[in-house]
């Protein structure tokens, strides 16, 4: 069930059928990543384990953060850089928050505006089918030329300053040697507001969670230049956020609600389902968007522009395979690696701690029991590789915290009140 806008309390246990019911009041951003939240409720897998999801659909990420502060959210969809923000007492409502369940990887991409992409394919001489990589390159160009010509510096918008997109979108900007604090602007655009935006002119590109790219695409006004799985394959995308002290209070809740959406998730993985599931997320209760597009999306089946232009992306959206619900430390730590890379927090013992605790595999793991997806003798999780590739071809290591970021030629060097962007 869901509603949109509506404010609340948590609602008391129902009794029935011999066992307690639950009703849990979830916030969600209309993206295709709520697709396991939404599913662990309209296909009955949270009733079925006494579980009422009362999904209610918000405008904003700094929104679902206070409601779900403030207890008018019991749970909430999040972006995954979320709990390690609040851990780390950043943004402008830090409230401790953690999550047990990541809701799957990919979903994102960038697209810029047609007038920016023919002037960096005119300047570079890009091909139809460029890498992300090259695009970035390209970009780079357009902007000494801009800057040489006394133009003014694109605006980029992206989903919150503690955002995958946000991480994603500089860490390709600056592979491709464009300084997202200096060369371009950077503001937060909500997701279904993002392809008016750049039809408007209000900005001239962004990065964001499927469906909002494509619709930009196939409208006619924009350009899809590179995907997540182009930046880091491996990156967590959202996460189901709580209050760590509800979590205390209501542990066999949490335990029940992770088996929910684990089976949630392994039903939206098969592809046999997607009819099903995009007729659902098309609903205005949810997504709002044209089914067409986003059970192509589904597919990984991209239109880059209205010309015709397309590409396929396997695995595009991975919501159960390859431990993709496993709340990994490494995931979180890599999180705080650009945190302090773009000047929003310090590095110490004590912050990589913290961020660490904001991803909760042990309540992820206690909940499935043999079914969790576990580290192997090497520490790898199932489907993880040993060789986990950045679009530049660097490997993350946490036990080198500091000299990974300082191996960045830009972005390495910035101050903590330099680049952090308050919410």
């Amino acid at each position: 069930m869901s509603r949109q806008g509506e404010i609340g309390t948590s609602a008391p246990a129902l009794h029935g059928s011999g066992r307690e019911q639950r009703i849990l009041r979830a916030g969600f951003i209309p993206l295709m990543d709520a697709s396991i939240l939404i599913a662990a409720a309209e296909m009955g897998f949270a009733e079925r384990e006494g579980l009422t999801l009362d999904l209610v659909r918000d405008v904003s990420w700094a929104n679902v953060r206070d409601r779900l502060a403030f207890r008018q959210f019991d749970i909430a969809h999040m972006l995954s850089p979320m709990p390690v923000a609040s851990m780390l007492e950043l943004g402008s409502n830090p409230s401790p928050t953690i999550t047990p369940f990541s809701l799957g990887r990919g979903g994102n991409a960038i697209t810029l505006s047609l007038r920016l992409y023919e002037r960096m394919k005119a300047r570079a001489d890009l091909a139809e089918d460029a890498s992300a990589l090259d695009n970035a390159k390209a970009l780079a160009s357009v902007l000494t030329d801009m800057r040489e010509k006394g133009e003014q510096p694109p605006t980029l918008g992206m989903t919150y300053p503690f955002s995958s997109h946000n991480y994603e979108f500089r860490y390709w900007l600056a592979a491709g040697g464009v300084d997202p604090d200096r060369d371009v602007k950077l503001v937060v655009v909500p997701p279904p507001l993002t392809s008016d935006a750049l039809a408007a002119g209000a900005i001239d590109g962004f990065c964001v969670g499927a469906p909002w790219n494509m619709v930009a695409s196939e409208r006619g006004v924009g350009r899809i230049v590179a995907a997540k799985q182009d930046i880091w394959p491996s990156a967590p995308e959202k996460v189901i956020g709580m209050r760590p002290d509800w979590a205390e209070a209501n542990a066999d809740t949490v335990s029940r609600l992770i088996v929910a959406l684990d089976k949630a998730a392994r039903w939206c993985d098969q592809p046999e389902n997607h009819d099903h599931l995009s007729e659902i997320l098309a609903s205005p209760r949810y997504i709002s968007a044209p089914g067409d597009i986003i059970r192509r999306v589904l597919a990984g089946e991209f239109s880059l522009d209205a010309r015709g232009n397309r590409r396929l992306i396997p695995d595009y959206f991975v919501f159960h395979r390859h431990a993709a619900n496993h709340p990994q430390t490494n995931q979180a730590l890599w999180i705080y690696s650009q945190m302090i890379r773009w000047g929003q927090v310090d590095f110490s013992a004590d912050n990589m701690q913290r961020a660490k605790s904001a991803y909760r595999a042990d309540l992820y793991q206690a909940a499935l029991g043999a079914e969790a997806s576990l580290p192997d003798e090497t520490g790898l999780l199932p489907g993880a590789s040993p060789d986990d590739r950045f679009m530049d071809d660097r490997i993350f290591d946490p036990a080198r915290m500091q000299e990974y970021v300082r191996g960045f030629d830009v972005g390495s060097n910035r101050a903590p009140s330099e680049g952090a962007a308050e919410d």
